[in-house]
Parts: structure tokens; C-alpha cells; sequence
């Protein structure tokens, strides 16, 4: 799951993005409006944890303009100023949820999970289709039953195929969700490929059906047919 970082405190920024690191998210971080403002736009994430107090600009006005882009990122508003005009505001411009600095990460990890699990998993903590099924807490993938071993790309792959099934996604979707700014690093986009190749050829090899189906010229589509 792809995680944006938007705070200009370079030590908590870290410790956010260190701590979400080994809890198995991909995150980005920037430090100011400007930078958030165009992450925003061009990108799309699963949760984005976002300082009211930002140089160059309001956190708030920010939220203002993904809800305007309609933007359907998770937002957990994080300030050291615990006034309650400034939670309301932000509840009432979308944001899911609220932190008074200073935290716990093991809280903000919580928050994030929950978040997660109500927008793409419709609150639950699986997710699953036809005989796959994945533990999102566990982070375990069973095909009938059976737990089969994945890599984390491999897992992250599948999740973002099941979340979004019977949609078409582009490489550069994938490539961006999976690797984040890496992403735009590679002289081309063939290792999607490669793993796309070796996550079906895991699923099959269990038993499941053949539900990743190329689309010439476009991407990809995780679907029965």
C-alpha cells in the first residue's frame, strides 16, 4: 500500500517514513505545499498523512484541492495545535481522520490500516476473489486454502489487482503504485512484465484460475473473463 508523508519536521518526517518502511508500506515524503500539492495531483495513494502547518501553504487548502480534483486518497490530518476548529474543518473538508502531535507510530500505523481497510476493503481485514484469498493484516495470500509464498512485489501486485479488479491499469499505474518515484527511474517498464508473469504463473500453479488478462496497448485486467 502507497503512503504520502507531508510534513516539514525532517525528524518526524523520517521517523514516519522509517517506521511505515518496516511495516511493509511504500512511502513518499515531501516537506512543504508546493511539492504536496504536485505530488498530489500527478499520483494517487492509498493514505496520506498530512501536517495542517506547511511552508508555502495550508495544509487545509490542500485538502480543499484533492476534494476539488475528487481525489479519493485517504487523509489523516496530523497538527500540534489541538483546537477543535481545526479538527471540525478538516473533517468537514474530508479528511478521515484526525492526530494531535505528538503521537505514537504504532497508533499512526493503526490509523492508516483502518483508513485502508474502509475505502478499498470495505472495513474488513481480507479481501477475496473467487479461490484467492488475502489476509491484509497477516499479509498472507491462500489459493484454496493453501498459503502460497510470494515476494512483497509479488503480494503488493496482487493486492492492487484485487482492489481494483475488472478495471484496466496501466504500467505506469503499476509502476507508479509498486515503486513510487523509483518508478520513474527505469529506462522502460519490462520488469512489470516480469512480475506479472511470475505472480500468475504462482497462482496457476496452485490451482487458481488465469484472471490476469493483458490488454493490448493499455495494461492490465484482473478479472473471471
Amino acid at each position: 500500500m502507497k503512503v504520502l508523508i507531508i510534513e516539514d519536521e525532517p525528524s518526524l518526517n523520517k521517523a514516519m517514513v522509517d517506521y511505515l518502511h518496516h511495516q511493509q508500506y511504500l512511502c513518499e515524503s515531501v516537506s512543504n505545499f508546493h511539492d504536496a500539492l504536485e505530488k498530489t495531483e500527478v499520483y494517487q495513494y492509498d493514505c496520506i498523512v498530512l501536517d495542517i502547518m506547511l511552508p508555502g501553504g495550508n495544509g487545509l487548502e490542500l485538502l480543499r484541492q484533492l476534494k476539488a480534483n475528487q481525489k479519493s486518497d485517504g487523509v489523516i490530518i496530523i497538527s500540534a495545535r489541538n483546537e477543535l476548529d481545526d479538527k471540525l474543518t478538516g473533517l468537514q473538508l474530508g479528511a478521515d481522520d484526525y492526530l494531535t502531535k505528538p503521537f505514537h507510530l504504532p497508533e499512526l500505523s493503526a490509523r492508516i490500516a483502518a483508513i485502508i481497510r474502509r475505502k478499498n476493503l470495505q472495513g474488513s481485514t481480507s479481501i477475496r476473489f473467487e479461490e484467492i484469498q488475502i489476509d491484509v493484516q497477516a499479509k498472507t495470500v491462500k489459493v484454496l486454502d493453501t498459503e502460497i509464498n510470494l515476494t512483497r512485489k509479488e503480494y503488493e501486485l496482487l493486492l492492487y489487482f484485487l482492489v481494483n479488479k475488472n478495471r484496466v491499469l496501466s504500467k505506469d499505474a503499476i509502476a507508479s503504485h509498486l515503486w513510487g518515484d523509483d518508478a520513474d527511474l527505469a529506462e522502460n517498464l519490462d520488469f512489470i512484465y516480469t512480475h506479472v508473469k511470475n505472480l500468475r504463473k504462482k497462482l496457476l500453479q496452485y490451482g487458481a484460475g488465469d484472471y490476469i488478462h493483458s490488454v493490448y496497448g493499455m495494461g492490465y485486467k484482473f478479472s473471471i473473463k
